[in-house]
């Protein structure tokens, strides 16, 4: 499958908003509660672009996925310390599953976090159910780091991982 990996525009966000709630939601990890405050921070693409940078993965002017990098100093970092980048809300059509598109869009973190000047890891969140995710993080060199589990909310601890650079 022949995919690029670009910035999205704005054209897109609706769209890649779409993918991104139903990975969540689909797979379970979310309610379908069109009240749940994170579920409306994972469609807005608009909101995550004006903080960090969104990354598509597209396929014949069709958008397979995406996912946010967040550099350095990024409001959307949840565990990146000084010198690290993270990225987050990493998220693939079902239709497009299996195809390599998020190990693509990982991949591409990778890089953007290389070509930073001082970026000494990249790290990222992970529910525990993610196995799928979890396989590619472990298959690219990122390593667990329980030290810096956390909740975000009472009922949900997530896993961190991390890769130096």
């Amino acid at each position: 499958m022949d995919i690029d990996i670009r910035a999205a525009v704005p054209t897109e966000y609706e769209r890649l908003g779409e993918i991104t709630g139903q990975a969540y939601t689909g797979d379970g990890l979310l309610d379908r509660n069109e009240d749940d405050t994170y579920l409306n921070v994972l469609r807005d693409v608009a909101g995550r672009a004006a903080a960090g940078e969104v990354l598509v993965a597209v396929r014949d002017g069709q958008v397979l996925g995406g996912v946010t990098f967040a550099p350095p100093g990024s409001p959307l970092a949840d565990v990146a310390g000084p010198h690290e980048a993270e990225f987050r809300m990493l998220a693939v059509a079902p239709e497009a599953r299996g195809r390599g598109v998020g190990e693509a869009l990982v991949r591409a973190c990778i890089e953007r976090a290389r070509a930073l000047d001082g970026v000494t890891a990249l790290t990222l969140s992970t529910q525990p159910t993610m196995r799928g995710a979890q396989r590619i993080y472990a298959r690219l060199g990122f390593v667990r780091t329980p030290e810096l589990d956390w909740s975000p909310i009472p009922a949900l601890t997530l896993l961190t991982y991390r890769l130096e650079l």
